[in-house]
């Protein structure tokens, strides 16, 4: 089990408080992986196996136990009179009501509640009503490049880092696909019935759509166009002319049923000059870059989307909220924001014109402010800095500490 420091250094300062912590991402991105990491620290710290309570709601083994009430007693026979008791519930999300419950267990036993969830409902309305001001959330990501490296170092005979970083490109960050070596094949048999259980089972059996031909229509399309600008209104439009109608209304619903199991990510866009977040031609990127490959087969020219694909993610998974850039009629890959710190990043495969150079370089020029900006590229293998500007491949800046 290699130790998520990331997301411990988060989750630790919250042991022993009075919040529910939960742990939402998609599904196989080691969410129970973490929650297995909590307990070890607890029992490093002299807490006793008997006060850990602990289920997983994804096994048939605890499939009766599917409302709250249920629930409450089941945890209720166990809860130690006088003890602090520990309690660790995985995949919550099968449970009805599992808020109340939580809260019950907050306030009649003084228990310290973990939970995970592979959908967004964890974070709805319900949740807000029963725990208000009682819960924190942390978002778990598949493996970032250097999580990955340190699994690939452990796992694997690894060659060097930029070969480790093309890669990591088709494989993306699953936990479960570095743990041996896999054929790509294999490793996409993997991802789509990650993908495929995803979609049956928190899209089309939960909100009960009928017409899954749409939906697939509707992946098929922003898996094909990650990395650039549309609207529900701009893809309703492209259906029509494919003799495929969809209207606006539809279309959004799917796009945030897909942000709802974390397949998708949404990226506003930013005006520089103006300071504002803009609602329209927004952009997605995917949960992890093997989705696109797996579900559409590997293509050299979606490289290039995919750079932008793991670079969204990496500045995510900083804890940066990432936008696409708007100057003028210029944009700039991304501006990510995080507290009071800013970057500005242009993403490039390679840059072999000029006319290529001015575009990457006189974007990020053109803003007249003093926070780092970066070009990163796979053509070159030495950093430099240019006006300014720093020039890095994309693996060093995911691999260093300037951000």
């Amino acid at each position: 089990m290699i130790y998520r420091k990331t997301y411990m250094d988060k989750i630790i300062p919250f042991i022993d408080t009075p919040f529910v912590k939960i742990l939402t991402g998609v599904r196989r991105c080691g969410k129970s992986t973490v929650m297995e990491m909590i307990k070890e620290e607890l029992l490093q710290r002299g807490i006793s196996k008997e006060n850990i309570i602990s289920y997983r709601f994804d096994s048939l083994e605890n499939e009766e136990i599917d409302t709250a009430s249920k629930l409450y007693k089941e945890i209720k026979r166990q809860v130690r009179k006088d003890e602090k008791m520990y309690i660790f519930l995985d995949e919550i999300q099968e449970v009805k009501d599992w808020e109340k419950a939580a809260n019950s267990f907050l306030s009649d036993f003084g228990a310290d509640v973990y939970v995970t969830g592979s959908n967004s409902r964890m974070m709805s309305s319900e949740i807000s009503t029963y725990l208000t001001g009682r819960y924190v959330s942390f978002r778990i990501y598949p493996l970032s490049f250097s999580e990955y490296l340190e699994f690939r170092k452990t796992y694997a005979d690894w060659n060097d880092i930029y070969s480790e970083f093309a890669r990591y490109i088709r494989f993306g960050g699953f936990p479960a696909l570095q743990l041996q070596e896999y054929s790509l094949d294999s490793a996409y048999t993997v991802v789509r019935d990650i993908y495929n259980s995803t979609i049956f089972t928190d899209i089309v059996k939960r909100s009960q759509i009928r017409k899954i031909d749409q939906l697939e229509r509707i992946v098929k399309y922003t898996f094909s166009n990650t990395g650039q600008t549309f609207s529900a209104l701009s893809l309703s439009k492209y259906l029509k002319c494919q003799n495929r109608a969809m209207d606006p209304e539809t279309v959004y619903n799917y796009l945030s049923k897909l942000e709802s199991a974390y397949i998708l990510h949404r990226c506003s866009r930013f005006d520089i000059r103006g300071k504002e977040i803009l609602k329209t031609q927004e952009k997605f990127y995917l949960a992890d870059p093997a989705f696109r490959f797996a579900v559409l087969g590997f293509n050299e020219d979606d490289v290039a989307s995919t750079l932008e694909n793991i670079v969204f993610l990496e500045l995510r998974h900083r804890g940066y909220d990432v936008y696409v850039g708007k100057l003028d009629h210029n944009e700039i890959d991304f501006v990510a924001v995080r507290q009071n710190e800013k970057l500005y990043i242009q993403i490039a495969q390679e840059i072999s014109s000029e006319k290529t150079k001015e575009r990457e370089y006189g974007n990020l020029l053109s803003i007249a402010d003093n926070y780092p900006k970066y070009v990163l590229r796979t053509d070159i293998l030495t950093g430099g800095n240019h006006e300014g500007i720093k020039t890095m491949h994309v693996a060093d800046f995911l691999l260093s500490g300037d951000y």
